[in-house]
């Protein structure tokens, strides 16, 4: 399958049409979206890391494994990540493309999927398991 060639001339001209729509304004929306939800529990963040200043380990695990704390900040893992991913993938857009641009997004992807799962599942088990 031939990729398209994407020239200065394309670019240029308004009528051309390069590129997937759907998939574009759904980074777009979903890099929106991410962005606003981070700065919304920033304040959770913010709440965590002043009570946990100065603590010793076990008011740590007291803190983040109450439901109401450890819950929402696993949320916002998965997020930040998701918000990463997005970011990573316009900055590996403009300096990669064809089979290379795959394998970095692709690792890009694993990366992110690997922070996501080992932060959860940390997260998780103060939770449920103390």
């Amino acid at each position: 399958m031939r990729e398209q060639v994407i020239t200065r001339d394309t670019v240029a001209n308004p009528k051309s049409v390069y590129g997937d729509k759907k998939a574009s304004t759904r980074h777009f929306i979903t890099q929106r979206l991410t962005g606003a939800i981070n700065i919304a529990f920033l304040l959770l963040l913010l709440f965590v890391v002043v009570r946990l200043a100065g603590q010793d380990r076990v008011d740590m695990v007291a803190v983040i494994g109450n439901g109401w704390i450890g819950l929402p900040l696993a949320a916002l893992l998965v997020i930040v990540t998701l918000h990463m991913r997005n970011g990573m993938r316009d900055t590996l857009e403009d300096y990669f493309h064809g089979r290379t641009y795959r394998f970095y997004m692709m690792l890009n992807t694993l990366f992110c999927i690997a922070i996501a799962v080992a932060g959860v599942a940390a997260i998780l088990k103060l939770v449920f398991w103390g």
